[in-house]
């Protein structure tokens, strides 16, 4: 998927020095490297802005991620002194599926220095390039009287982002300043539609323009709203026309117009007009208050999903057959170090994965099932673990796995996970329907980690194309040395929607970054496929406010050195964090 990060942050420390006014901050953005070999990546700069302790960048970072995988970005921020001077004023560690996977993805981490960095990413969406000019004429004079003493205007453009609780402002591009001047001609200016309007020709801009003041206390000279389409419509090609002339309003009173002098699209994808399946338009099967895909309506995105508050749940099923060894016994599977220093396969598969699906799943409430041990003299191939339908966090889910081992249970046969994966079904179709009885969606992940193939391949395969009308997705991982030959067939499998997939825990013991990112990376699309196929939209994106963000305490010393140097800035030390087990 591809996504992008904007920055803002609030109340930092002035380390401008005594005399010299407040900082002026840019926020430097690292990819840090988790792999031995594989170097930290600088991924850009900000712009600076002057004179402000809480700074909002336009500057965009995108980038390309897939579910699963870690990906750590340190974002540090200096105060501009000179090229290769300047004053470091925080540094902050994100980690992309904590921010992804928060409300309204926007999380905030406090600094040690002084006050904290807001970090929102949104999906990077539409090709193309927006080449604007803008020229103001008759702007009101905002510095009082004087023939000589004008206004210093420059202009912000904003996106507009729509949630329940109103229609809220994305700064994405600030202009230059003209000084003393209230017919400013800005200059020319490239921008990305993806990071304009996500490609959405006909999302709500706003054009707000400013007086610039040294103190970073702009005053607000006015605003009007538009379109990237109300802009190419009124083009001018360089002349005042005032036809086309946009109205700059101040308090419901006339403060100006805007004329644009040049606006032209060049390489965009159509995406306001994007091909939709007849399936992905279909009205769902039964009533429902979810918005349906509209027959125009581009093909949404796993990030559209999240950020209309998706809410994914997990179950998480264990496998107790005999053939995983006595648990008594040192080197078999199950098998449990008293010392907690050691995890044994299971535990690993299970922490690995859900410390990252656990980004997603914001009640933190997880039912765990075993399957294919003897209770009284009779195999059951679903019963629960521990004394609680269902547990909290991963430690809640490890404790409960260490729990069946005191309950009296008789390892036994066969492979059974038909029933496991029926009893996830069943509770990620009744948690959907809660979902859309509130205009929401619910989609539901069953782990499922086994040491051994199926006993009866085909009756797995029946089970799978029974439940694959269900928001579920599998996820089989396979430890110990056994053939799972019989496991891929059941990943290969076709069914009317794919939804399973299988992944051998010996092929990614090196780190549990390589397993979390083999297992989860077809979520998104089979996600995305079930929504579609049920005709269902994302719901509009949730906003979070500023005071309900999320907030990470600050992080241990990061080691990371940067050198500015000529046009370009340099990693010389630190950066690298290896992810293990």
């Amino acid at each position: 998927m591809k996504l992008e990060l904007s920055l803002r942050a609030v109340d930092l420390q002035n380390v401008a020095g005594f005399m010299k006014g407040t900082s002026d901050p840019f926020c430097v953005v690292t990819q840090m490297s988790t792999a031995t070999g594989t170097p930290p990546k600088v991924l850009g700069h900000s712009e600076v802005i002057k004179n402000t302790l809480s700074p909002s960048w336009t500057h965009v970072f995108p980038f390309d991620y897939e579910m699963g995988s870690i990906m750590k970005l340190i974002v540090t921020i200096y105060d501009e002194e000179t090229k290769r001077d300047n004053k470091p004023m925080g540094t902050a560690l994100l980690d992309v599926s904590d921010v992804l996977g928060a409300r309204g993805q926007r999380k905030a981490v406090q600094l040690r220095q002084g006050g904290k960095l807001l970090a929102h990413l949104r999906e990077r969406r539409g090709t193309g390039l927006l080449r604007l000019q803008l020229k103001a004429s008759k702007l009101k004079n905002t510095e009082g009287f004087g023939f000589r003493n004008k206004s210093d205007p420059f202009f912000e453009l904003s996106r507009q982002i729509n949630s329940a609780a109103g229609d809220t402002w994305d700064n994405v591009y600030r202009s230059e300043t003209k000084m003393n001047n209230l017919e400013p001609q800005w200059n020319m200016t490239t921008l990305e539609l993806s990071t304009l309007c996500g490609g959405d020709e006909r999302l709500p801009l706003k054009v707000t323009i400013y007086d610039y003041d040294d103190d970073g206390k702009h005053d607000y000279m006015g605003e009007f709203e538009t379109t990237v389409q109300g802009l190419l419509t009124a083009c001018t090609n360089g002349v005042e026309d005032p036809s086309k002339a946009l109205k700059v309003q101040k308090q419901g009173k006339a403060a100006g117009v805007v004329y644009v002098f040049q606006a032209e699209v060049s390489g965009a994808s159509n995406h306001n007009n994007d091909e939709v399946t007849p399936r992905m338009a279909a009205v769902s099967l039964q009533p429902t208050p979810a918005t349906v895909i509209p027959a125009t309506a581009s093909a949404p995105s796993f990030v559209s999903y999240l950020s209309g508050g998706l809410e994914l749940n997990v179950v998480v099923g264990i496998d107790f057959t005999g053939s995983n060894g006595n648990p008594r016994e040192a080197g078999t599977l199950h098998y449990l170090d008293p010392t907690g220093t050691t995890k044994n396969d299971y535990e690993k598969a299970i922490s690995s994965i859900l410390s990252v699906l656990s980004k997603y799943d914001h009640d933190q409430q997880y039912p765990v099932l075993g399957f294919g041990a003897k209770y009284n003299g009779v195999v059951n191939h679903c019963f629960q673990c521990g004394p609680h339908p269902e547990v909290e966090g991963i430690d809640g889910v490890l404790d409960a796995y260490h729990q069946v081992f005191h309950s009296g249970l008789i390892m036994s046969s066969p492979t059974d996970i038909t029933h496991v994966i029926q009893k996830a079904a069943e509770r990620a179709k009744a948690a959907q329907q809660k979902a859309e009885a509130s205009g929401k969606q619910a989609y539901t992940i069953l782990l499922i980690v086994t040491d051994g193939a199926v006993t009866d391949v085909q009756a797995t395969a029946d089970c799978l194309a029974r439940v694959c009308d269900a928001p579920l997705s599998i996820v089989m991982v396979g430890v110990g040395q056994a053939d799972f030959t019989a496991m891929q067939f059941l990943d290969d499998k076709s069914t009317r929607r794919d939804i399973a997939q299988f992944v051998e825990f010996n092929q990614h013991q090196a780190s549990s970054a390589s397993l979390s990112a083999a297992t989860l990376k077809e979520i998104p699309d089979q996600v995305v496929s079930y929504f579609q196929w049920r005709g269902i939209a994302p719901g509009k994106p949730i906003e979070v406010a500023e005071e309900d963000i999320i907030v990470a305490e600050e992080e241990e010393d990061i080691d990371l050195s940067l050198d500015f140097q000529e046009g370009d800035i340099v990693v010389t030390g630190g950066g690298t964090r290896e992810i293990g087990w």
